[in-house]
C-alpha cells in the first residue's frame, strides 16, 4: 500500500503513527493510526515505532506500507529539558519562560538576577538539554546576563546555549562562549523582552526547536529516527502549539488541553478581552503554554492521586481503589478503569488550567480599592480542544472538561462555561502541527475535518 505521509509521535508512554493522503491532490484524508508502547526503557525507541507501524498495517489490512515522506515529533525520555536565566522574574525571565514552554520545553530550572555558586551546582545536577540566557531590555542593563554567561561558560558543560537578551551584549556573549578549552555551541537570537511591556518570544521559540532537532537525542534510538524522517524532529508540545496557532486564525480564540501519561499541558492562543486588557498589570503573549510535568495519568499518576486524597478516592471507588491502583494498566479495559482515568484527568485539568490562567486582584491605595488583572486572560476563548491520550481515547472527554468549567471560581480569568468543546478524536493534532510547517493548507483542512464538521 502506498500513502503520501506518515507521521510518528514518540511519546513518553505511547508511540503512534498517523497515515495521511491528499497532500499532492489537495484533498485531506486520514487513513488510520497505529500505536505501541514506547520502548525507550528497552533500549531503543525504534522498536516501539516498528510495532506501531505493524499495528497500522494490520488496521489498514495490508502486508506492506510505503510512504513518500515521514515526519516525527518526540517527547520520549522527558522531552526537551531546559533551564532559563534572566534578570527580573516578572519581565525578562517571564518572557524567556514563555518562549521555552511555547517551543515544547520542560523547564527544570529558572533563575532571576545574578546566579550564585549554589545555582551552578544545581545546573550541573539537572544537566538540561538547552540553556537559555536572557536579561535587560535592548541597550539597558547589561551586567546580569554577562555575569551569568561567565559562570555558565566556566562549567564547560558542553550544552548548547541560546542568548535572547539585551542586544548590546551580543559580541561580549559570543566571546565568553568561544573561549576556554571546551567551547560552547552558542545561538544568538532577538531579545525576548526588547522594551518595557513588550514580549518578543517567537524568534526564540524557533531557535529552541531548531536546537532541539540538531543537538538532542532524547532517548535510545532517536538518532536512527532522525535518519528516517524527511524534516526536523520537533518536541510534541511544540507541534500541538503550532496546530493551535494556525487553527486560531481560522475559528477564533482557543485553548488546547493535552492530558498525557507523564504531563498535562495547556496551550492558549488568545489576546484576551478588551475589558481585561484595560486593567492588566503586565503583558502576556498571544500564544502561551504551561506544562505540569508532575501530572500525568500513567507515569505520574501517584502525584494526581495524592492531590485527590485517599478520602476522596474512597468516596468515589470504595474498596475498589486499592485494586484499581495496584492493577493499573497502560490502557483501561473496563468501565471502572475508564472512570478511574477520567477522575484523574479531571483533577489534572483543573489544576493545570488554574495555573495557566490569570486572576483578578484587588489593590488598595490612597484612592481606595481598585481592581486589576494579572496573568493570562482566557475569558475571550471560544473553543476548547481536548487532545492527548486521556481525552481522546476515553468516551467522556467532553464531559470531563465541562465538569472542570462548571466550577465556581469568581476571581480566575478562565473560559466561560458556555465555551464550545471539541475533541481531537483521531489524536492527530500534534501530527498536523508538524505537517503545517510544510503543508499548511493540508493541515488546516484536516484539522477542520477532524475536529468539527461545522468548521469546514
Amino acid at each position: 500500500m502506498k500513502i503520501d505521509v506518515l507521521v510518528a509521535e514518540i511519546g513518553s508512554t505511547t508511540t503512534i503513527v498517523n497515515a495521511f493522503n491528499g497532500i499532492v491532490k489537495g484533498e485531506a484524508e486520514f487513513l488510520g493510526q497505529g500505536q505501541s508502547k514506547t520502548t525507550a526503557e528497552d533500549g531503543d525507541v525504534v522498536e516501539g515505532l516498528k510495532k506501531a507501524i505493524e499495528d497500522l498495517k494490520n488496521k489498514l489490512k495490508t502486508n506492506s506500507l510505503q510512504y513518500d515522506e515521514m515526519f516525527a515529533t518526540s517527547s520520549a525520555a522527558g522531552g526537551l529539558r531546559m533551564s532559563v536565566h534572566g534578570l527580573v522574574y516578572d519581565m525578562t525571565v517571564k518572557a524567556a519562560r514563555e518562549a521555552a514552554l511555547g517551543a515544547g520545553a520542560n523547564l527544570k530550572m529558572i533563575t532571576a538576577g545574578k546566579m550564585r555558586k549554589s545555582d551552578m551546582k544545581k545546573l550541573k545536577e539537572i544537566n538540561p538539554n538547552i540553556i537559555l540566557i536572557a536579561g535587560g531590555v535592548d541597550y539597558g542593563e547589561r551586567d546580569t546576563a554577562i555575569h551569568n554567561a561567565d559562570l555558565i561558560s566556566g562549567l564547560e558543560l558542553g550544552i548548547p546555549v541560546i542568548y535572547a537578551g539585551n542586544i548590546d551584549n551580543k559580541e561580549e556573549i559570543r566571546e565568553i562562549f568561544n573561549k576556554g578549552a571546551k567551547s560552547t555551541k552558542l545561538y544568538l537570537t532577538e531579545n525576548v523582552y526588547p522594551r518595557i511591556d513588550e514580549l518578543n518570544v517567537e524568534a526564540a521559540r524557533i531557535i529552541i526547536q531548531d536546537v532541539f532537532e540538531e543537538h538532542i537525542v532524547n532517548a535510545p534510538g532517536m538518532e536512527k529516527i532522525k535518519t528516517m524522517v524527511d524534516s526536523k524532529i520537533i518536541p510534541t508540545p511544540g507541534a500541538v502549539m503550532e496546530a493551535s496557532k494556525i487553527l486560531k486564525d481560522e475559528i477564533g480564540d482557543l485553548l488546547a488541553i493535552d492530558v498525557g501519561g507523564a504531563t498535562t499541558d495547556i496551550h492558549s492562543v488568545t489576546c484576551g478581552s478588551e475589558d481585561v486588557n484595560r486593567i492588566l498589570l503586565s503583558p502576556e503573549p498571544e500564544a502561551k503554554r504551561t506544562v505540569e510535568g508532575d501530572m500525568g495519568v500513567y507515569v505520574n499518576m501517584d502525584n494526581i492521586l495524592e492531590m485527590i486524597g485517599e478520602r476522596g478516592l474512597k468516596e468515589i471507588f470504595g474498596a475498589d481503589i486499592e485494586k484499581l491502583t495496584s492493577n493499573y494498566r497502560f490502557l483501561p479495559k473496563n468501565n471502572r478503569e475508564i472512570n478511574f482515568v477520567e477522575i484523574m484527568a479531571e483533577k489534572a485539568i483543573s489544576v493545570a488550567l488554574d495555573r495557566h490562567s490569570g486572576n483578578y486582584r484587588n489593590v488598595y491605595g490612597t484612592s481606595g480599592r481598585r481592581k486589576y488583572a494579572e496573568g493570562k486572560d482566557l475569558t475571550a476563548v471560544k473553543f476548547i480542544i481536548g487532545t492527548g491520550g486521556a481525552l481522546t481515547r476515553l468516551p467522556n472527554g467532553k464531559k470531563v472538561i465541562r465538569k472542570v468549567l462548571s466550577r465556581d471560581i469568581n476571581e480566575k480569568l478562565n473560559p466561560g462555561k458556555d465555551v464550545e468543546i471539541l475533541i481531537d478524536e483521531k489524536y492527530i493534532m500534534a501530527s498536523l502541527g508538524v505537517l503545517s510547517k510544510k503543508y499548511p493548507d493540508f493541515a488546516i483542512k484536516m484539522l477542520k475535518k477532524v475536529l468539527c464538521d461545522k468548521l469546514h
